[in-house]
């Protein structure tokens, strides 16, 4: 069972932050921003289930995340729409930085 998100307005800027300082998180938002709705499973299958259970639950927790479950799979999909409006600008600028990162 999954638990409950939160609601847009919960969304802090502090858990937001913690949840995107670790770089495999950073990896995952990058994923689902440029490819969207992803299976859980799918998306790092090289990282212990246990260990990824608990970047899904930061990720969750914080707001960065929706995660369904969908027959066996859970399925994971960026808030970017609650994200923008609680911090615009955040999550582009973070997304350009991890970009242009990867370009030099």
């Amino acid at each position: 069972m999954i638990a409950n998100h939160p609601e847009r307005e919960q969304l802090r800027l502090e858990n937001v932050l913690f949840a995107l300082g670790n770089p495999m998180r950073l990896e995952i938002v990058q994923t689902l921003a440029n490819q969207g709705e992803q299976a859980c499973g799918l998306l790092r299958r090289d990282v212990a289930k246990s260990t990824m259970t608990h970047h899904w639950r930061v990720l969750r927790d914080s707001g960065v995340i929706w995660q369904r479950p969908q027959g066996r799979e859970n399925l994971i999909s960026l808030r970017r729409e609650d994200l923008d409006a609680r911090f615009p600008g955040l999550l582009d600028t973070l997304l350009q930085v991890m970009e242009s990162k990867a370009q030099a």
